[in-house]
């Protein structure tokens, strides 16, 4: 089956309502060029470096803007919309990190916390600890769509492969990657990852992104892409501000990639062996 997806860009700021004027007015521009899938990037409510002032303006699932926002405009414009994720209050005090997926009848259809906590010290000073203020989640997933079985992650998931593998094991046949890549990470790592992913599982990949310098003094990457199973980039925006990026999806190249290097059959289990030298000139038998 075909379809255009459509990866959207944005300069998310501190305050969730006006990205969530932001992002109904590109998603309705995204449907409006024939996207039937729109993907926003990961962190569309807010990007907010101050955590108490973060904490103080989200609200849990059921009263999150961006969340009735999507849910309403899916509805109106007879789409899936897949919210890259966005902040979500939990009980504890903590925060989900969570895409979530509605139907073209406005339904949610499922969510997903991200995994894997980006907690890292980079070269200039630059230093995060996602999971100082964040839960991690659990709990891999696949939404077994009309066009397609949809794998989830979220940004710093990519640098961890056997979350893309076990899914596309499962029949994953797209995976999304919503991202707020630093620019030093980006600049280094944002393109190869993301095709050594499409690659090495023969799928498609979408990852909507941050773009841009941030209100609270962040930059992130941008080029928000998509790329076909042969790891070919089908589309790419540039690395700051707003973009909406389309691509046509041929789902069918999917299995006519995976028929031509069939690795995901063709992987064997194996015993992994540490050989310690036994003396100068000889090694352990």
């Amino acid at each position: 089956m075909t379809f255009k997806a459509a990866a959207i860009q944005m300069c998310s700021g501190v305050d969730p309502r006006k990205n969530a004027e932001t992002m109904v007015r590109l998603v309705r521009e995204a449907a409006a060029q024939g996207a039937t899938y729109v993907q926003t990037p990961e962190m569309t409510g807010a990007l907010q470096r101050d955590r108490a002032a973060l904490r103080a303006v989200l609200k849990d699932e059921a009263n999150d803007i961006i969340a009735s926002e999507a849910a309403k405009l899916a509805g109106k414009l007879g789409i899936y919309l897949h919210v890259g994720s966005t902040p979500i209050a939990l009980a504890d005090g903590k925060i989900a990190n969570r895409g979530l997926l509605f139907g073209p009848d406005g339904r949610k259809i499922c969510d997903y916390d991200k995994i894997h906590m980006f907690d890292v010290d980079l070269d200039n000073g630059e230093s995060w600890r996602e999971s100082a203020a964040y839960q991690p989640g659990n709990t891999a997933r696949i939404a077994d769509l009309d066009f397609g079985k949809l794998g989830f992650t979220i940004c710093y998931d990519v640098r961890f492969p056997e979350l893309f593998r076990q899914q596309a094991v499962a029949g994953a046949e797209i995976m999304s990657v919503p991202a707020a890549f630093t620019r030093q990470t980006g600049e280094a790592h944002w393109e190869i990852l993301l095709r050594a992913r499409a690659i090495e599982n023969g799928l498609f990949v979408i990852a909507a992104a941050q773009g841009g310098t941030h209100e609270d003094g962040r930059e992130t990457f941008g080029h928000s892409m998509i790329i076909d199973p042969w790891g070919r980039v089908l589309a790419s925006a540039g690395s700051t501000g707003e973009a909406i990026v389309l691509a046509e999806i041929d789902v069918a190249s999917v299995h006519s990639a995976r028929a031509k290097i069939p690795n995901l059959k063709n992987a064997r289990s194996f015993v992994l062996d540490e050989v310690a030298p036994t003396g100068k000139g000889g090694v352990a038998a």
